[in-house]
């Protein structure tokens, strides 16, 4: 189902995938009289270059994922904010959200950069979920004027199913979403379904569901087929598990999850490898607008796709 990138070129397939899509989203859109802008919600520096790799990470996050210590993963997490506002034509307006505010000055710079956009950009330094949940939340008259593409690259599970249903709400914003695959999400589900209740809420909070459980796993069955009845059904009482879900079911269920709420669904996310041949994360495409989700969604399969 989904097309798999891996090695040195990773961190520029993920930018050109989103930068293809910027200007045939503007294109579509510009003779429509609509106000539509570009919102990145983990706009970092704005650049690609790693400055400060301690800050990036907590000292926690890094036991638990550490493959966010990696060269490759850092350099994945910076460059969009560029790539939108060099984009022609132009959108009306850049919503950059940085909740660290030393990366929220640096991304001041950029009005400097591009005087001619200056007035339009727009540096949020704030929570990204309280921010889109509340810009989502302006509703019907306001979204009823105005478009937006938005790019979710968290570095982790920051992301809750809730953020993801609020900007479906709005029928308004193409979403472009880096799903933590491999760098989170698999590295929570023990091949023996003994998961620790603290990384079951947090699956549960990223899904939005607690189904997960009955489809990535499945019981143990015995494998003594001579057991007495009763013997099997003291085994089964032990609700021993194990893990039958893999990156690609994983992948699948999460586009079904989408579905649930997005007007369209790109079938082929990108699956994004490092070096290792590690899966890291899935470049997810969903468009909120039912008017136009096919024309979106072919533009964004068909880059996806190439």
């Amino acid at each position: 189902m989904a097309k798999q990138i891996f090695g040195g070129d990773w961190t520029e397939e993920k930018l050109n995938r989103v930068g293809k899509y910027l200007p045939a989203y503007v294109h579509v859109l510009k003779d429509k009289g609509l106000k539509y802008a570009y919102i990145d919600a983990f706009a970092g520096t704005g650049y690609r270059e790693l400055k400060d790799t301690e800050s990036k990470v907590q000292e926690s996050q890094l036991l638990l994922f550490p493959e966010l210590a990696e060269q490759e993963t850092q350099k994945f997490l910076d460059g969009s904010a560029r790539i939108a506002l060099q984009t022609k034509p132009r959108f009306h307006q850049y919503i950059f959200i940085e909740k660290d505010r030393n990366k929220a000055l640096e991304l001041k710079k950029l009005k400097t950069e591009f005087p001619e956009l200056n007035k339009d950009i727009i540096i949020v330094n704030s929570d990204a979920n309280l921010y889109l949940i509340n810009l989502c939340n302006q509703g019907i008259d306001y979204w009823k004027t105005r478009r937006a593409v938005l790019f979710l690259d968290p570095f982790g599970m920051q992301i809750p199913w809730s953020t993801i249903e609020a900007i479906a709400q709005t029928q308004a914003i193409d979403l472009w979403y880096l799903f933590p695959l491999g760098i989170a999400v698999n590295r929570l589900l023990t091949r023996d379904g003994n998961i620790q209740e603290s990384w079951q809420k947090k699956l549960d909070k990223i899904f939005g569901t607690t189904d997960w459980r009955n489809i990535f796993y499945a019981p143990v069955e015995p494998q003594n087929k001579q057991l007495s009845l009763f013997e099997i059904e003291n085994y089964s009482q032990k609700d021993k598990t194990e893990k039958i879900a893999n990156f690609e079911s994983i992948s699948r269920y999460f586009v079904e999850r989408l579905k649930t709420v997005f007007a369209g669904v790109a079938d082929n996310p990108l699956v994004l490898r490092n070096s290792c041949n590690n899966p890291l994360y899935l470049l997810c495409f969903a468009s909120a607008n039912p008017k136009v989700s096919k024309t979106a969604i072919k533009i964004a399969q068909h880059i996806l796709k190439s």
